[in-house]
């Protein structure tokens, strides 16, 4: 253990060293209006399934990483609410909604699930939320997949062990966990891993942030202690940010903000708005500042990746690339997308 304390104490003392880990000032903001949540429009043909989605002809923009940052748990109004300047700064600069959508179970792993493999849980078949290791893997080709298998470099650091049941461990490059509830006193915190990672370079990161969710079941959505999470959480993010800055690799890069699942009271699951409706946040080169009027689900996070990657999108994925966010068409869809 004093071993483990020497480590990190020299890896920090190196990394402040270099300015990685120099506190992120937040930015002086106004704080953008909230957006009602829409209810889920039920304009489709139930004798017709869902079209198969395809890639616009446009060319992609082609941006040469892309980092997804899911903070669990988190509704929309908490943002403004935690006081989040490094996702408001995010949101000034990029385009969001604070109306997206998630899965039916609104719950963690299904939820990432569908985030990452861009379909629907009929398809994944992903609807345990434990860490079960005899289930194998979410069924389909996942994000992850298509960039590890075009040669790009892969990351995947959560806060719960369960996300390795997303994708195969063949598709990351790099995967690891910090678990604040397994008792175990890790060495590492999620930013300093992803760091670690980000001074290596990556082309595709998931970063998830746990416990503005642990916070929820102990004491309640929104109340001031899961808030002060969310804060803490944000300045996490910050340092992320600022690593990519100072090793200049944040022009190049893609950012998501987005989460699995809002809640209520100390819990979620239904199909309540509270627990259906979560944030989606896009900022990067190119990335139109506006607040979005399309129609969002928690399948297009894989889609808009894959499509600023210039990866092909598999025909069978649920989700669709958020083309308005790069100031492009964008595709009609039936809703709801998950049937």
């Amino acid at each position: 253990m004093i071993r483990r304390s020497v480590l990190l104490t020299l890896l920090m003392i190196l990394l402040q060293s270099c300015g990685f880990l120099s506190t992120p000032k937040p930015p002086t903001i106004d704080l953008p209006p909230t957006a009602t949540p829409s209810p889920i429009s039920t304009r489709s043909d139930p004798a017709t399934e869902t079209p198969q989605p395809t890639i616009t002809s446009t060319p992609a923009p082609g941006f040469e990483r892309v980092l997804i940052v899911s903070f669990d748990g988190l509704r929309p109004d908490a943002i403004a609410e935690a006081k989040m300047s490094n996702v408001l700064s995010l949101m000034q600069t990029g385009a969001y909604t604070f109306g997206a959508q998630t899965i039916m179970p609104s719950v963690t792993l299904p939820a990432h699930s569908s985030m990452l493999v861009g379909t629907c849980p009929a398809k994944h078949i992903v609807r345990w939320n434990q860490y079960v290791p005899e289930n194998g893997y979410a069924i389909g080709t996942d994000i992850f997949d298509l960039a590890h298998a075009a040669g790009l470099r892969t990351v995947l650091v959560s806060g719960k062990e369960k996300l390795r049941q997303v994708t195969e461990p063949a598709s990351t490059d790099y995967f690891a966990f910090v678990d604040d509830t397994d008792k175990i006193n890790d060495p590492f915190t999620i930013e300093q891993l992803a760091i670690q990672q980000i001074l290596k370079d990556f082309n595709l990161m998931l970063v998830h942030f746990p416990n503005g969710d642990l916070k929820g079941h102990d004491h309640g959505w929104m109340s001031y202690k899961q808030i002060k999470q969310y804060g803490r959480d944000d300045e996490a993010f910050g340092y992320i940010l600022e690593t990519l800055k100072n090793l200049g690799l944040y022009e190049g890069t893609l950012i998501i903000v987005t989460a699995d699942h809002g809640g209520h009271d100390t819990t979620h699951g239904t199909d309540i708005l509270e627990d259906m409706t979560i944030p989606w946040i896009i900022s990067g080169a190119g990335i139109q500042s506006r607040q979005l009027s399309t129609y969002v689900h928690i399948t297009d996070t894989a889609a808009t990746a894959a499509f600023a990657l210039g990866l092909t999108i598999p025909p069978e994925w649920d989700g669709v690339p958020v083309t308005e966010a790069f100031g492009l068409p964008v595709e009609e869809r039936d809703l709801p997308v998950c049937k």
